[in-house]
Formats: structure tokens, C-alpha cells, sequence
């Protein structure tokens, strides 16, 4: 009769002495932003400040966040709702006052300093920061000053003016960075892809018309739809001063490679990929990536397995400015409830897709 209760014993002595717990006990405001605390015997969590009858230690457990105790199957109670609400409103003015404070300095601010300012731990805020927006503060202000630079030189600045506007302090902390930036030197960029060539190739699939494009660093374009001629107008705007060539033979094995996969994706598909976009954009790209031959994954996971649960909009709208068809499968993402949505090259390509992978 005493085995069941031997560990239930060892659990509450745990609990009891959990620093945590004391918090609770104090109903502690400042630790609401640090855990919650859920109660087996009713399924739901809390805040430590909840002003709600104590559980007993033996009944409560530890999540770090609401989320964490939500995915374990436990729902907020009323207050924890309303607080959750209130904080989460609070945090998206902590982060947009930082992003303001990235935008608007001469050089990035330490991480220290933007915790001091948003009156919060450094740990904290770095967590919040990354929560709210997807990535951390050093890769937000490093895709901010990346786009400051694309304007600077878009508007005709010289490549230095743009480079000490965009708060790079030297030329080499630049151009050690202006590959993964820009996609090419800020010279070439200033002058549209100038100089740079890009060779290309139309073709027919099952699908409609099918462009590839590559530059020297890899595939840079994958499009599909029903006008070829469109297909390379639209590479033609992406590249407006780009030398465009026709691709020669081997080149159009590269088409045929990917055609290939269209038709039986069985085949796999390995290719040397031009990936342009911001840190975020990259991010969940690359988790398109790994989703297996056969799966679909809702924006919501996809979210969750970068690390930014909150920011399913901005994973749906990473995947619409994805340019590489197939080869990054945004076809692979649904709705929460399976339903197909958008697609940037037609909603019954996609289905087709996901029917030959065996997804649906």
C-alpha cells in the first residue's frame, strides 16, 4: 500500500524546495515572465502572480514557457489567458522599440545595451527578441543594414557612402559580409548584375512551362507557369542588367535534372543553390528542406522548429518569396487542418506535387 505513495513523497519534496515554487508562494509578479506552473489535478497553468488558491506542491509542474506547458496538454486558466494577452502585448512593444533602436543607430547597439533600455536581463530579452521576431537581435540588424544598403545603392550612392550609412564603420567588415548580403559584390549590385552572368533555359513539364537559371554560385531561379515568354520577363525584372544567356547543352541537363524530379520525385534532387534572402527567410528555407519526400508540415510547425513559434505569418510569407520551385519545397507546407493554401506557381501544382510524393 506504500509503493504508490514513495514516489508521489519524492516529488512533493522536490517541488517544495524548487526555488521556483517559493516565487509562487510569493505570488511574485517579476517571475511571470520567467515560468508557469501547471496543476495536474485541473489541467491547467498559471502564472506565479495568479492570486488563485495554492495547489498542493505534489500536484504542480515547471514550464519555462506558456507554450511548452500547452504542447504537454495543459490550457491556461482564465486569468493566465488574460495575462498571457497583456504580456504578449508587451512584449511586441519591448521588440518594436529595439528594432526602432537598431533602425535608428549609427552602429548596432550591444545586446546589453538594448536589455538595459527595454529595463529586462540580457537573457530575457535575447529570448523575447527571437520569440516575437524569429531571429536574434544581431541577425535583425544585420538583414536591416543589408536592406539599408540595397537602397543606398538602388538610389545611385556610391558604394562607400552606402556601406558607412548602413553603419558598417570599415570597408572589410563590409566586404567580408557582401557576398552573403547582396548575392555579389555591392559593385555589380549598384549596377543591377551588370557584369554578372546568368545563364538560363526554357523547357516543358507535366506542370506547364519550367524555367532554370544559375549564376556562378549556384541554381538562382526555379519557375513555373503557363507562358514561357513570361517566365523570362520575370527573370529579366529580378535581373535587369544582368548578361542573360541561353543555356548550351550541358546546361540543359540541369533542366532536364529537375524536370526529372517533377515528374518522379522519387529521383531526389541535389543542386548547387543561389539562396538569396534574410536571415529569417534563410532559416526557414532551410527547414522546407528538410522535410522528407512524402511529408507535409503546417506553417505552425515550421515556426516551432525554427524556434519562433509566434511567427507563423512570417513563415507563410517566407515560404510566397521562395524563387526556387521544388528544389526548397515550399509545396510541402499546409494549413493547420491539411487544407492547401497559396502557392506561388498555382494551388493545383501544388496538389499535383504532393499527390506524386504520395503526401495526400
Amino acid at each position: 500500500m506504500t509503493i504508490p505513495m514513495q514516489p508521489r513523497r519524492a516529488e512533493t519534496l522536490s517541488t517544495a524546495t524548487d526555488p521556483r515554487w517559493a516565487r509562487v508562494q510569493a505570488r511574485d509578479p517579476a517571475a511571470d515572465a520567467l515560468f508557469v506552473y501547471a496543476v495536474r489535478t485541473t489541467g491547467v497553468y498559471c502564472r506565479a502572480s495568479s492570486p488563485t488558491r495554492l495547489p498542493r506542491p505534489e500536484n504542480v509542474e515547471f514550464f519555462d514557457t506558456a507554450a511548452a506547458a500547452e504542447a504537454a496538454g495543459y490550457r491556461p486558466s482564465k486569468r493566465a489567458a488574460a495575462g498571457s494577452t497583456a504580456l504578449a502585448a508587451h512584449h511586441a512593444g519591448m521588440v518594436a522599440d529595439a528594432c526602432r533602436q537598431i533602425e535608428q543607430a549609427e552602429e548596432l547597439p550591444h545586446l546589453a545595451e538594448l536589455a538595459t533600455t527595454a529595463g529586462v536581463s540580457l537573457f530575457h530579452f535575447h529570448r523575447v527578441f527571437k520569440s516575437v521576431t524569429g531571429v536574434t537581435p544581431k541577425a535583425y540588424a544585420a538583414a536591416h543594414r543589408a536592406n539599408k544598403v540595397r537602397s543606398r545603392l538602388d538610389a545611385g550612392d556610391s558604394v562607400t557612402a552606402a556601406i558607412y550609412d548602413a553603419g558598417f564603420n570599415s570597408n572589410s567588415r563590409f566586404y567580408a559580409a557582401a557576398d552573403q548580403l547582396l548575392g555579389m559584390t555591392p559593385t555589380v549590385y549598384r549596377a543591377g548584375g551588370a557584369d554578372a552572368e546568368i545563364r538560363f533555359a526554357v523547357g516543358q513539364c507535366s506542370l506547364g512551362a519550367i524555367l532554370v537559371a544559375q549564376s556562378e554560385r549556384g541554381v538562382c531561379a526555379i519557375s513555373l507557369g503557363d507562358d514561357p515568354d513570361r517566365l523570362v520577363r520575370d527573370l529579366q525584372d529580378r535581373f535587369p542588367r544582368a548578361d542573360l544567356v541561353g543555356g548550351d547543352e550541358g546546361f540543359e541537363q540541369l533542366i532536364a535534372k529537375v524536370v526529372g524530379f517533377i515528374e518522379a520525385p522519387a529521383l531526389g534532387l541535389e543542386l548547387p543553390l543561389d539562396v538569396r534572402g534574410t536571415a529569417f527567410q534563410q532559416r526557414v528555407w532551410q527547414a522546407l528542406r528538410d522535410i522528407p519526400i512524402g511529408r507535409t508540415e503546417s506553417y505552425s510547425d515550421i515556426a516551432a522548429r525554427i524556434g519562433a513559434p509566434k511567427a507563423v505569418r512570417a513563415v507563410a510569407q517566407a515560404c510566397a518569396a521562395n524563387v526556387l520551385a521544388v528544389a526548397i519545397p515550399c509545396h510541402r507546407v499546409v494549413r493547420s487542418d491539411g487544407a492547401l493554401s497559396g502557392y506561388r506557381w498555382g494551388v493545383e501544382r501544388k496538389r499535383i506535387l504532393l499527390d506524386r510524393e504520395g503526401s495526400n
